[in-house]
């Protein structure tokens, strides 16, 4: 793959680009009392995800400047529809505040992407990909993971006051998720916030790609909410072995983290967690 510093172009269209946050009037109402002000309000836009130009997908993220290139990079990684070694370069495209944008991964010469990817659909940025047929239709061509590495309880149990101390947007809007890829002695490589959990998780894989650290064998991906079975498949696909949440797993994850050999951790907070899946790795 490219360097991260060839990887991206930019075109940028007529009008101002868009921000991650917006400021916008609101009328607060405290003890029986109104006042009118302002209010900072996290971003949300559509992002048409496309390869050698032709579209795969829509998602709504949250506008920050070069991560649109992170997330339609991680996207794709995550469901397996292209691997590192056959991305030249990703085209971002930005319009006017509200109108959207685009990002096109282009494939290097005589590399070809997965089969059965032409199927346009549309991505929330609160639920992930909607419209799948079935669980098997989202289980990607992943093997389990090897054993090991190792990570002390009380290092893992620090996760999520390292992830949110990372999470500067959410610091002034209260609105966004965030994932976070940290070394085994818990110290934050690469954070990434967005409206949607699912492109956090993107986009900190895909950055990683950009920087040429797949597979992330030694690392533990720490996210902000729930982790549901997309999040444990991106995390295959992107070889974490830890995968950790402050809030609960559901069934699928815990299944598909079990038959992987994955390590799976919920309700990391207070001091603790539980864990779900792989619990040998816990030093």
């Amino acid at each position: 793959m490219a360097t991260s510093e060839e990887i991206t172009e930019h075109t940028a269209e007529a009008g101002a680009a868009s921000r991650p946050t917006e400021r916008l009037p609101v009328i607060r109402f405290r003890d029986g009392r109104e006042s009118r002000g302002a209010d900072l309000v996290v971003g949300e836009e559509p992002l048409e995800i496309r390869l050698d130009g032709e579209a795969v997908a829509v998602t709504m993220r949250t506008p920050v400047p070069g991560q649109d290139a992170e997330l339609a990079l991680g996207f794709l990684l995550g469901e397996a529809i292209v691997k590192p070694g056959q991305v030249a370069r990703v085209r971002e495209c930005t319009s006017g505040p509200g109108e959207g944008a685009i990002a096109d991964v282009r494939l290097r010469p005589g590399a070809e992407a997965a089969g059965g990817w032409q199927r346009s659909f549309y991505a929330t940025s609160s639920c992930g990909i909607c419209g799948k047929a079935s669980v098997d239709a989202v289980r990607v061509a992943a093997g389990a993971v090897a054993e090991g590495p190792s990570v002390d309880s009380e290092t893992l149990a620090e996760l999520p006051g390292e992830l949110r101390a990372a999470q500067r947007v959410f610091d002034r809007t209260g609105g966004l998720h965030a994932a976070g890829l940290f070394d085994v002695a818990g110290r934050p490589l690469i954070v990434r916030e967005d409206v949607g959990r699912h492109n956090a998780v993107d986009k900190a894989v895909g950055r990683a790609a950009m920087d040429g650290l797949l597979p992330l064998s030694d690392h533990v991906l720490m996210v902000s909410g729930r982790v549901s079975f997309e999040i444990v498949q991106k995390a295959l696909v992107a070889g974490i072995r830890i995968v950790a949440a402050v809030s609960a797993p559901s069934t699928l994850a815990v299944r598909l983290a079990r038959e992987s050999n994955m390590t799976l951790l919920g309700f990391v907070r207070g001091g603790g967690f539980n864990a779900y899946a792989g619990d040998a790795r816990i030093d």
